[in-house]
């Protein structure tokens, strides 16, 4: 084959490859077809559900009747990365997965993974963790260096009757004075009264506390949380394309050191 030959081939073979290209192209569906992906980007609307009573992570601001925390930041972040407006929907922990199910909602704004609710819904990879951290009066932090040292005899730890920090605090502290207090006394009140030493709570909770009381103090690092859980976002089961984007989205976040930022912000983890 002579070189007029070989260049008339690689033409014709370059405009048959780029015909099968444009043909093909045609004949795929649009990205995220007849999914919420795809209806959010055409309403111009992401719609979150939230319950506004999970400090600091979305709590309803009541100075400017707004929902404010971790979640609501995140969330509106990403209705920003979509280019579309957010729809915040009063929505109940009772009620979440019926949300989803119902289509009352797009997302729901942040809870912790269980298999009850995974059977119903589902998760997306986890962007925090939540546990369990202790606290005490800043003034008495330096006798606690860390969890062992809560564990003497002496040592008086608060928590309300009946929940789940008081198994905590009987599994964690044996050799330690567990005080369980009934309602509507609770333990980081014992630790304010100088009745207890220590009080346990979620880190939560916790940061939400030593924003609103100077005078306590988280007494271990993010790093040393116990009987952890994840937060994961909750979107329905049957759309793959959307919990992919919201998987997507999350991780590159995550890694990029977004969710961190959240933290510290809201959590008070350095």
């Amino acid at each position: 084959m002579n070189r007029r030959d070989l260049f008339g081939a690689m033409v014709v073979g370059a405009g048959v490859s780029a015909s099968l290209v444009s043909a093909a192209s045609a004949q795929a569906p649009a990205p995220a077809a007849g999914s919420r992906l795809a209806r959010i980007l055409d309403n111009g609307v992401l719609r979150v559900g939230t319950t506004g009573d999970f400090n600091p992570m979305s709590f309803r601001d009541t100075t400017t009747n707004t929902y404010q925390g971790y979640d609501i930041d995140a969330l509106t972040a990403l209705a920003k990365e979509l280019d579309v407006k957010v729809e915040w929907v009063a929505t109940e922990w009772a009620t979440l997965t019926a949300g989803l199910s119902a289509d009352r909602f797009d997302i729901f704004s942040g809870a912790s993974i269980s298999i009850p609710r995974a059977r119903v819904a589902a998760f997306s990879v986890p962007y925090a963790e939540v546990g369990t951290v202790p606290l005490a009066l800043k003034a008495n932090a330096g006798r606690f260096a860390d969890w062992g040292a809560i564990n003497a005899d002496g040592v008086k730890v608060a928590v309300s009757l009946g929940t789940v920090f008081e198994q905590q605090a009987r599994q964690h502290f044996p050799s330690a004075t567990i005080q369980a207090v009934q309602s509507p006394a609770t333990g980081f009140q014992e630790v304010l009264a100088g009745r207890a030493d220590v009080t346990i709570t979620s880190n939560i909770e916790a940061a939400s506390l030593v924003n609103q009381f100077k005078d306590l103090e988280v007494l271990v690092p993010a790093s040393e949380l116990r009987n952890r859980r994840p937060l994961a976002y909750v979107v329905g089961q049957e759309d793959l394309v959307w919990l992919n984007f919201v998987n997507t989205w999350t991780t590159l976040r995550r890694t990029e050191g977004f969710f961190d930022d959240l933290g510290h912000k809201w959590l008070g983890r350095a």
